[in-house]
């Protein structure tokens, strides 16, 4: 929320500068010029979105901006049209105005921040991944275009993180039903679900899974070396792994691993992917 106060109240600020130096000037003019009417509009506005009145707010800034669209300010008007819908979570609203925004003054100095607002709002609306991808891709591709084009930004930086989170979360897509492949011995189909989770999410908590669930199934249709070939390449670089230590059983069924240490495995695997979660997002957990 500090990225939101620090972009988008600074002009707020320098308009109530300009408002107060032009106060006995806007008092005494009846017939007030656009810019005067302009910055009345966007200070009710404010006014409005500090008593959370949502509505009005964003009828008072888009006002603002129409009135006087060649004035500097219209594109922060704009952009807090849009943000007053998003934090009340009216998202469609301000999808449909940072859209607008972002086609209108695409050379404006705080696109970075429109891309990134986007980006959160199609965020904010995912909800289950397995059965709609829509927000999920959108946010993602928001992020991307921010993280390549404004690469400096402190946008940037969180965009990164929510990246981190999106991939994990597309992954994990890819896990649910590889395994679901699995257990319906449609060993193929599963195979290229594990391997996608390799190839395009390598940095997810995923990936240790993945490869144990390779060099399984290789190993139950037969193709004995391409199994040894996913365990050693789990051992190179998951050697402590819970997974690594599970894949013993894979090559050496007197291996004494019992029902009890793989479940054991696999709580201590959950609470692996949870450490990850918190090391990547520390911020939110203390």
């Amino acid at each position: 929320m500090n990225y939101f106060l620090k972009y988008l109240f600074l002009g707020i600020i320098i308009i109530s500068q300009i408002s107060c130096s032009k106060k006995e000037e806007i008092t005494i003019l009846q017939n007030k010029d656009l810019k005067s009417q302009m910055i009345e509009l966007y200070m009710d506005g404010y006014e409005a979105f500090l008593d959370q009145d949502t509505f009005f707010a964003a009828k008072k800034f888009n006002e603002a901006e129409l009135i006087f669209p060649q004035s500097e300010w219209a594109p922060i008007a704009a952009l807090m049209t849009a943000y007053v819908y998003y934090a009340d979570d009216y998202y469609s609203d301000a999808i449909y105005h940072l859209e607008r925004y972002l086609k209108v003054y695409p050379k404006h100095k705080d696109i970075d921040y429109g891309h990134y607002l986007l980006g959160m709002c199609f965020y904010e609306n995912i909800i289950d991944e397995g059965r709609d991808l829509g927000p999920i891709l959108k946010a993602k591709k928001q992020f991307q275009i921010l993280i390549s084009n404004y690469p400096k930004t402190e946008f940037a930086i969180d965009a990164n993180f929510k990246l981190g989170l999106i991939n994990d979360r597309l992954a994990g897509k890819e896990m649910y039903v590889g395994r679901h492949y699995q257990k319906s011995q449609k060993w193929i189909a599963a195979i290229n679900r594990f391997k996608i989770v390799l190839e395009d999410y390598d940095t997810s908590v995923y990936v240790e899974e993945a490869i144990y669930r390779l060099a399984e199934i290789h190993y139950r249709i037969g193709l004995e070396q391409e199994a040894k070939k996913y365990a050693t390449l789990l051992g190179y670089n998951y050697g402590s792994s819970n997974w690594y230590k599970a894949s013993y059983k894979i090559f050496n069924k007197d291996y004494d691993l019992s029902e009890k240490e793989i479940f054991s495995i696999k709580e201590k695997d959950k609470k692996s992917i949870f450490k990850k979660f918190k090391k990547r997002f520390k911020d939110l957990f203390n």
